[in-house]
């Protein structure tokens, strides 16, 4: 199964995390920590409401995220 994370969107497509599914679990961001650009697409740094801390990487020419702790 593909990662999955839920995105604002407002004038290009990932913009901003609002929400990612790890273990089943779908958790809000509370806060991004970091957002960066690199030739294959974005990175961000995240906090979620519980306390836990992720790095979201969307692969612009795949179209697919990846996620890790």
């Amino acid at each position: 199964m593909a990662e999955r994370v839920e995105c604002r969107s407002d004038f290009e497509y990932a913009q901003q995390p609002v929400a990612l599914y790890w273990q089943g679990q779908r958790l809000r961001v509370s806060r991004v920590l970091a957002a960066w650009r690199t030739p294959q697409g974005k990175r961000f740094s995240v906090r979620t409401e519980d306390g836990q801390e992720f790095e979201l990487v969307y692969d612009q020419t795949q179209d697919q995220w990846s996620i890790s702790q």
